[in-house]
């Protein structure tokens, strides 16, 4: 286990934070957007990929006890569930 224990809040506030201050900007380009990205939140590494398993597996594999937190790039939500995923980067070119 990691000695930094974590619990969701704190998980969903690094990551924002990471993501925001720090990833987005390498990120958020035409070809990743739609894509899932996992971020372990105490060391800042992360994984883009075509769905959550493989990004969080990826990560797992260089430290299993990882906190991670994730995002759809370029959109409001990992997964809609009885809703609909709202691009925000189109929102950015308009």
């Amino acid at each position: 286990m990691s000695e930094l224990k974590l619990i969701d809040e704190e998980i969903t506030q690094r990551g924002k934070e990471l993501y925001e201050n720090s990833i987005r900007p390498q990120v958020e380009i035409p070809e990743n957007i739609g894509k899932i990205i996992s971020i372990n939140v105490e060391t800042g590494e992360y994984e883009i990929g075509d769905d959550l398993l493989t990004t969080s597996l990826q990560l797992r594999a260089k430290q299993a006890d990882a906190a991670l937190w994730a995002e759809r790039i370029g959109f409001n939500a990992v997964y809609a569930v009885g809703g609909t995923l709202v691009n925000i980067f189109e929102n950015h070119l308009s």
